[in-house]
């Protein structure tokens, strides 16, 4: 039945004199969603409404679901789209149109008329009226209820006439691209996907950093960071993974330095390689799935001693967040049954009974000066041989 959508967004309508950078990037963002589903579509835009128009016949489930993962939208509207040939026409459409949705079953309805076209020579509240008289000549068993109507029947009489009922949520947010660029330290666990889906509903590009701890992490972890990393992907789009190798780094810190401090320094030195490859990308910071207090790498003492060692920002979106309110997010983005699969990463591995939970920065500094002699090649190795995957 339909051929076409109208996309509605929100924040992007607040934009003043930018609006249409944002509406530009949205519709890009749309057309990157669509370019491999079955339809040709022409994306349009006009007075606050962006529409999605297919050429041919389309994969109406496919596309649906495509959109619902564009950051930006705020409700996605199957649309009925009709040349303006006078009212008699548009009674006619309105008529062939809840027929075909609906089959004319018993249901009380509201007509809502919005009259962009200030020369139609009809007021919206007397179309209102007019069709609503056709419906229920047309319909006798419906009947009208202007306050909580089961159908709410949209007219929006614009160059061209749009006839819609049905509004579907959107992920909102805003254009992936609008807000630069930043890099996510993604691991195997639950909190750091959602973090990276977090950030890109702000308008984030995502890259990612992943640190993989052969032979004590086995690739089947690492392939499961990378199922993550696409999962993500659908809807922050391509995303630049790096996987790191940080088992010599992990054995030289576990040999030297005291267990108790062993997470806080090792969180240090990804932080630092992890910022490397933020500045080679452009990013703007570095993203993390950290909340406070979840565990003793996530206090407040602990953070500060991890963010001590970095020059950009670091960016926290579930800092907030309790931990049944992240896996609420996972599963709904669907990240949460990947992210459960008992393969461990390099975090878990190597985790001290008895961690410090409230480290003091000079004295961790004091620690790292046992490293001196061999940590600084090390890091340059573990850069230089990162693997590059790009995911889509």
């Amino acid at each position: 039945m339909f051929q076409a959508f109208l996309i509605k967004y929100g924040e992007i309508g607040i934009k003043g004199k930018n609006r249409h950078l944002f509406e530009e990037a949205l519709m890009q963002q749309i057309r990157h969603a669509l370019k491999d589903v079955d339809g040709e579509f022409e994306v349009t835009r006009e007075q606050g409404r962006i529409y999605v128009e297919a050429a041919a016949e389309l994969d109406y489930e496919e596309a649906l679901e495509r959109l619902q993962r564009v950051f930006g939208i705020v409700g996605i509207c199957p649309v009925v789209i009709a040349e303006d040939k006078g009212f008699e026409k548009l009674a006619e459409d309105v008529i062939a149109y809840l027929k075909e949705r609906y089959g004319g079953r018993p249901m009380t309805f509201k007509v809502q008329t919005r009259r962009a076209r200030k020369d139609y020579p009809i007021p919206s509240m007397e179309v209102n009226a007019a069709l609503g008289e056709r419906i229920l000549q047309a319909f006798p068993q419906m009947k009208v209820d202007v306050h909580q109507p089961e159908l709410l029947l949209n007219v929006e009489i614009r160059k061209k006439i749009n006839i819609y009922s049905d509004v579907i949520p959107g992920p909102g947010g805003m254009p992936v691209g609008t807000s630069g660029k930043g890099t996510l330290l993604l691991s195997g666990g639950i909190d750091s996907p959602v973090a990276g889906y977090m950030i890109a509903k702000r308008g984030v590009t995502v890259n990612a950093v992943y640190f993989h701890a052969p032979p004590y992490t086995s690739d089947r972890a690492k392939q499961k960071v990378v199922d993550l990393a696409k999962i993500v992907a659908r809807y922050a789009g391509p995303i630049t993974l790096k996987i790191v190798n940080f088992t010599e780094i992990q054995m030289y810190i576990y040999e030297k330095c005291p267990h108790e401090e062993l997470t806080i320094i090792m969180r240090r030195y990804m932080m630092r390689i992890a910022e490397h490859f933020a500045k080679e990308s452009a990013s703007l910071g570095l993203i993390t799935g950290e909340s406070i207090g979840q565990v003793a790498s996530q206090t407040m003492q602990s953070l500060a001693a991890t963010d001590e060692v970095c020059r950009m920002p670091v960016y926290r979106p579930l800092i907030g967040f309790d931990k049944q309110e992240i896996i609420d997010v996972s599963e709904r983005i669907g990240t949460y049954e990947t992210s459960i699969l008992p393969y461990e990463d390099c975090c878990t591995i190597f985790v001290a009974k008895h961690p410090v939970t409230k480290p003091n920065v000079k004295v961790i500094r004091r620690s790292e000066e046992k490293l001196k002699e061999r940590i600084d090649e090390m890091v340059k190795t573990a850069i230089e041989t990162a693997e590059t995957v790009e995911v889509e």
